[in-house]
């Protein structure tokens, strides 16, 4: 595991938008109607990519040297890098659906008193585990 990952991505013009392929990578794919939004999606898709390669423990392929890519007229290179560090913690911060039981009279005055449950319940937690 690494914390810079680089590997280039071939932008294909098709006049509707760009398709996004990553040729070391089986079914990193995607798309943008602009060049801006492409090279943005070709981050997000490659970071997620990546981070589920890593989670599952699949070995990561070496990237090919952009320069013996063929290229149709169509296509260009985009050379595209991921910090994962900052990546890997967005992932490990995803929210999970709890359901949990309270008494009656406790939810009303809650609810009287508009409060966030999921916040006060994340609070609660944070305290109880002496985690912060």
């Amino acid at each position: 595991m690494t914390d810079i990952y680089i590997y280039p991505a071939i932008f294909i013009y098709d006049g509707t938008g760009i398709h996004i392929m990553f040729p070391d990578l089986d079914g990193c794919v995607s798309y943008g109607e602009t060049e801006e939004l492409a090279c943005k999606n070709a981050r997000e898709v490659l970071s997620l990519h990546l981070y589920g390669m890593e989670e599952d423990g699949e070995k990561i392929p070496l990237p090919t040297t952009a320069k013996i890519l063929e290229l149709e007229p169509n296509q260009k290179i985009f050379v595209t890098e991921v910090y994962m560090p900052t990546f890997r913690a967005k992932m490990q911060n995803k929210y999970v659906k709890k359901t949990l039981t309270l008494p009656n009279w406790l939810n009303i005055e809650a609810e009287r008193a508009n409060v966030n449950f999921s916040q006060v319940l994340q609070d609660g937690l944070k305290q109880h585990l002496n985690v912060h």
